[in-house]
């Protein structure tokens, strides 16, 4: 058999006496590329980074574990490892819940001619290639013409939003909201960064802003949920142990307003009885006190802290769509093309027209 070698230099001399298609193969590509580059509307992605909380602050730790030890509370099983770990703030960010919040956010565009929420913005204020509404021309006729047959639908106008039963354009809009929004964890910093892109700069800057207020309100809520309710506990024993004391201290005044100098003993039997129950009610109403007191501590013990490394700014320029990358793409595609055309293509072509 004999052995088939590739001649490399006959490959460049075809190469080379081509070279005019393929000029001219990457002159066209390099001229859809600019059309292409500068058809696609621009984006705006504003970026800001925070240093979350990741630990126990020993120094408050500490204080209220010595006020709780003077009320008789130990804080050792109150103190638990946090199951909201920052992996989970992707897919906070992008729940329904926390979507359908957004779409109430009021945003202005960069001009100031635009003054809505993200709601309507997403739905209404987006801009497309050209080549969008070309392919989407078709479809539009069909619609109009099944709703001239069919006769006009009612449109739904309610302008609450149930997230157990979400519209079609609600969900659309909660889909092009979680792709827009981007959150991200730095496994070896510990820092999120949180960001957001939009066609308008500003509009890209409030929304991050928001995005953020958003979530650190999230995570306070989860893991003060547990303080704020034992504190809604205790404020409510306060209060009863308050009443339940003030009775008391009433009802002995009373009796012994309407009871003196009188050496009954069936009397003074009365009246240490009253006042008896007075003292236990002022101890469990000081016990409860201090009690709320350290709940009051925990929750705030309880609340992380958020440190904003860097701060959302209006961005100067646009991070989609970058056109020197289209184009080189676009004229590497060409000339990869019209080569493969040259050296393989013709031969293939006539041996597909000499079977036939």
């Amino acid at each position: 058999m004999e052995e088939q070698e590739i001649d490399l230099v006959e490959l460049a001399r075809k190469l080379w006496n081509e070279r005019k298609l393929i000029l001219k193969s990457c002159g066209w590509a390099a001229l859809i590329g600019l059309v292409v580059g500068f058809s696609i509307p621009k984006e705006y992605t504003t970026t800001v980074t925070l240093a979350p909380e990741t630990g126990m602050n020993k120094s408050m730790s500490g204080g209220l574990s010595a006020l709780a030890g003077l009320a008789g509370i130990s804080l050792g099983d109150m103190q638990g490892a946090d199951a909201l770990s920052p992996t989970l703030y992707p897919d906070i960010v992008k729940s329904i819940p926390f979507s359908v919040e957004m779409f109430d956010v009021k945003v202005t565009d960069k001009k100031g001619e635009l003054n809505t929420t993200v709601y309507d913005y997403l739905k209404e204020h987006q801009k497309k290639a050209w080549w969008s509404y070309v392919m989407s021309a078709p479809f539009e006729a069909l619609g109009w013409v099944m709703k001239t047959v069919k006769g006009e639908e009612p449109k739904d106008t309610t302008s609450v939003v149930d997230p157990f039963r979400l519209t079609r354009d609600q969900k659309g809009i909660i889909d092009a909201l979680g792709k827009r929004i981007e959150v991200e964890e730095d496994k070896k910093t510990s820092l999120i960064k949180i960001s957001v892109t939009m066609q308008d700069p500003l509009i890209s800057a409030t929304l991050t802003n928001t995005v953020m207020e958003k979530l650190q309100e999230y995570i306070t809520t989860y893991r003060t949920n547990k303080a704020r309710k034992d504190l809604e506990y205790t404020q409510m024993l306060y209060e009863e142990s308050m009443e339940k004391y003030h009775k008391a201290q009433e009802t002995y005044a009373m009796y012994m307003d309407r009871n003196q100098n009188i050496s009954l003993r069936t009397a003074q039997t009365h009246q240490e009885r009253l006042k008896n129950e007075m003292e236990l009610a002022f101890n469990v109403y000081n016990q409860t006190a201090q009690q709320l007191q350290v709940a009051k501590a925990k929750v705030q013990e309880d609340t992380p802290v958020y440190t904003v490394v860097e701060a959302a700014t209006v961005p100067l320029r646009a991070a989609k769509p970058s056109k020197p990358l289209i184009l080189i793409g676009f004229v590497f595609l060409a000339g990869v093309g019209s080569c493969g055309w040259i050296l393989f293509g013709r031969e293939l072509k006539k041996e597909i027209k000499g079977k036939e």
